[in-house]
């Protein structure tokens, strides 16, 4: 199954929720933000969205700094 992930295609194998899939491919998830389909989603929904062919993720890090 293919999605789109900032702008790159990337494969799915099976089905997965958006949390599995952003658990899997990172370390630490804290200070992401996630738009799906055009939509920021919150975090708390994340195990409630399974990814489907042809969705859009684009994944966000907000970092501090000065």
């Amino acid at each position: 199954m293919g999605i789109t992930v900032n702008g790159q295609p990337a494969e799915l194998t099976g089905t997965q929720t958006l949390s599995a899939y952003l658990t899997k491919k990172m370390d630490d998830l804290s200070g992401i933000i996630v738009e799906y389909n055009g939509q920021i989603i919150k975090q708390d929904q994340w195990a409630t969205i399974t990814l489907q062919e042809k969705d859009n993720l684009e994944v966000l890090r907000f970092v501090g700094g000065g």
